[in-house]
């Protein structure tokens, strides 16, 4: 028998991932409603990406002419290729430009980072079954598998803050996509268990490439990285790769004593569907989700002070305490990676123009002199309730304040937001911009016929369900 299919004591954390991600069925139809939104959401968020030079000069294959014909198509390319890879691609599009789903909680993050992984092998092992006359995943499936990796990372992230001790979040989509994936190649459970060990062994990158003086591009990649070495550990794994029964308790030498100060990793609730049901959509602007409701306060305000800008003496912005920890920048920023997760940037941007645009965080843009004047007025400070009312699970609030104060002494009214429109409780409101936002960002890549294709297969639930993930995918290939 085969080390890995030993039956190890593994931690209990790694048994219980294991057997939600094999054995639980998802009964919910909300769950699957906002999925097949997210999905949506995340390929059109990708397509967007192509439009972005930083991102393109990373796509393709590891090396030139290292495609695989029949392998996993990568949208909005001509790309196929092997599916650790396709899943780098697929990932690093989702990411790239801060536009996709948020997940709140003592750690923050994406979930639907996890579709580059749950794409590129559906589409690579759905290809190679039909090759061989058996059936190929469809889209209910990968619906599910997401709603799996969004509740895997989202939970893990409930009461497990990585950000306290430096480590950056991507490592939970590392974890997720590996469980996922590892259940998709039809993986027994001590091989799943094998692969999540592994990928707890692998530890987690550091958060410096997210904050001063060192923020980067990577941020918009690593997602991709955890999704490809996730498909990477599952592929070992089925071939009988060995596992590691205390990857997280081992007095010394485990991801607990190493990484995490000796803190034990925990479950805050039972694994169902909770986090897909409560995800948090960016709609109508890319900004780090702490400041989408200053953003949407901002833009509020607009109309009265974009004739009064030299009036301005003080722009007081009332927050949270995750806003204040992350993204509370002052002095020089750098590059766009350093302008998106600037709490006081995205709001001059929303004050200046009304609207707010992934390229206001280019250089171009962040050449307006008026921009980095708004910033200098600034104050933010802390607004306990808010703080509890983010980490409350009943609420879930990513409150934020806005009031100008003028020379003269007057002062505008405060604006308050506590919830964006991409919260669940605004989901009657938010969920058709979600679509609007789709339809947008397909005519970004494709021209009107090829876009009116995919709209036509795709805004139907009933039928992309049913779809084979081949045809879903194939949809998005963009010729040479």
């Amino acid at each position: 028998m085969e080390q890995a299919e030993k039956e190890l004591n593994y931690d209990p954390l790694i048994g219980e991932l294991a057997d939600y991600v094999l054995e639980a069925s998802i009964l919910s139809e909300e769950a699957y409603r906002i999925a097949y939104h997210v999905l949506l959401d995340s390929l059109g968020t990708a397509l967007l990406a192509l439009r972005f030079p930083a991102c393109t000069k990373l796509l393709g294959p590891v090396v030139p002419g290292a495609e695989l014909p029949g392998g996993a198509r990568v949208p909005g390319t001509s790309y196929e290729l092997e599916p650790v890879q396709a899943a780098f691609n697929i990932g690093a599009m989702i990411r790239w430009l801060d536009y996709n789903d948020t997940w709140l909680a003592a750690e923050w993050g994406h979930p639907s980072d996890n579709l580059g992984a749950i794409l590129a092998l559906a589409d690579y092992l759905s290809r190679a079954r039909v090759e061989s006359g058996a059936a190929s995943f469809n889209v209910h499936d990968v619906l599910t598998y997401a709603i799996k990796a969004h509740e895997i990372q989202g939970v893990l992230a409930l009461n497990n803050s990585l950000n306290r001790v430096g480590l950056d979040h991507v490592h939970l989509v590392k974890v997720a996509s590996t469980a996922v994936a590892a259940a998709m190649l039809g993986g027994t459970k001590a091989q799943v268990c094998s692969a999540i060990s592994n990928a707890w062994i692998d530890g987690a990158s550091l958060r410096t490439y997210r904050h001063a003086p060192n923020a980067g591009s990577r941020k918009s990649w690593a997602a991709g990285d955890a999704t490809s070495r996730a498909v990477r550990l599952a592929l070992m794994a089925v071939q009988g790769e060995m596992g590691y029964g205390t990857a997280l308790s081992a007095p010394t030498w485990g991801f607990q004593d190493v990484l995490f100060r000796g803190n034990p990793l925990t479950l805050a609730r039972p694994l169902g569907s909770y986090v897909m049901e409560n995800i948090l959509f960016k709609i109508s602007f890319p900004a780090e989700f702490h400041a989408q409701t200053a953003v949407e306060c901002a833009f509020e305000l607009h109309p009265e002070v974009v004739g009064r800008l030299d009036d301005i003496q003080e722009i007081t912005i009332t927050t949270h305490e995750s806003a204040m920890r992350i993204i509370d920048k002052r002095g020089p920023l750098h590059n766009p990676a350093d302008r998106d997760h600037c709490l006081q940037y995205m709001v001059a941007v929303g004050l200046l123009y009304g609207t707010l645009k992934a390229e206001h965080y280019e250089d171009e843009a962040a050449g307006e002199p008026a921009i980095d004047r708004l910033r200098s007025l600034m104050t933010v400070k802390e607004d306990e309730r808010y703080s509890r009312d983010y980490l409350d699970p009943d609420k879930r609030s990513i409150a934020n304040a806005l009031q100008i104060t003028y020379k003269d002494g007057s002062r505008s009214r405060q604006v308050v937001c506590e919830y964006p429109i991409g919260h669940r409780r605004r989901r009657e409101e938010g969920l058709p911009k979600v679509i609007d936002k789709y339809k947008a960002n397909m005519e970004s890549r494709f021209d009107g016929e090829h876009t009116e294709r995919i709209l036509g297969a795709t805004l139907n639930v009933e039928g992309l369900s049913k779809m084979a993930v081949p045809d879903l995918m194939a949809l998005f290939v963009l010729s040479d």
